[in-house]
């Protein structure tokens, strides 16, 4: 009986701070090196982000190859009973990806910490300079596709009645008046939600409590397929998250995002 079987996706620092000595605990700092170094929750190890995509142009946000991940993964001491607990610095961008590559794996057993250091760090919990020693375990690990959407797949399903395409960048961006890639503007049909829009900053940065409703009246229903992007699919971690939080069942990340969709010469575009 794992100490964590009881608790939903999200997790408050409350729940995390009782069980931080528990054995099966995997808990993976996503924030920058710099913060990590300053302080970090006890026993985290730290993860660059940029590990968690392939990183080369045109779409550096598409998924490592499988070696890549086994060394990460070995790294961390990766096992089937592991129960990881994720966060990051910035409200849950890189966190969320992360819990989309242990989606990848197949592995279900984590969490995500509800504002991460931010909303730790609010509430005057402990922080620590220690740095865990490196696991020098090897990860074997098999990828599921059903997590992500590629370019092909969302291109196959524009125009379904049950599809909801969240874009997660800033409405700058969405518009076309920001273009960040070849082509500005975005997906046809998608909805524009910037995520930082969906973070209570009174609350540290937690999800906002009114997410549900949000997203119905934006027409994000849970009896749709929701393809969630942003620009290298960072910033659309956290939208992935709290869809599948809400207890979306069909919640799929185009890891390729705007990067890979914007600059390629045929895509489909509005503005």
């Amino acid at each position: 009986m794992s100490a964590f079987s009881d608790l939903p996706l999200v997790i408050e620092p409350a729940e995390l701070a009782t069980r931080l000595s528990a054995a099966e605990l995997i808990l993976v700092d996503l924030s920058s090196a710099a913060r990590y170094a300053e302080g970090h929750i006890p026993d985290a190890r730290w993860v660059d982000g940029k590990r968690t995509q392939l990183g080369q142009p045109p779409a550096p946000g598409l998924l490592p190859e499988l070696a890549q991940l086994e060394a990460l993964f070995g790294e961390l001491g990766h096992r089937a009973d592991a129960v990881y607990v994720v966060y990051d610095d910035e409200g849950g961008g890189w966190a969320g990806r992360f819990i989309w590559l242990l989606d990848v794996i197949g592995h279900g057993r984590y969490h995500f910490l509800n504002g991460g250091l931010q909303a730790w760090m609010s509430e005057g919990r402990e922080l620590s300079q220690a740095v865990p020693a490196q696991a020098r375990g090897s990860a074997s690990l098999t990828l599921h596709d059903e997590p992500s959407a590629s370019r092909a797949y969302l291109q196959s399903r524009l125009g379904a009645a049950d599809l909801a395409v969240w874009d997660a960048r800033a409405p700058d961006e969405f518009s076309g008046a920001k273009v960040l890639a070849a082509r500005g503007g975005h997906v046809p049909g998608a909805v524009n939600f910037e995520w930082t829009a969906g973070m209570d900053p009174q609350r540290g940065l937690r999800i906002r409590a009114d997410m549900a409703e949000v997203l119905e009246r934006l027409g994000i229903t849970r009896d749709k397929e929701v393809i969630t992007h942003c620009q290298t699919h960072r910033r659309s971690g956290f939208t992935y998250v709290v869809a599948k939080a809400l207890g979306y069942p069909r919640v799929k990340a185009y890891a390729g995002s705007w990067s890979e969709w914007g600059n390629l010469p045929d895509t489909p575009i509005e503005h």
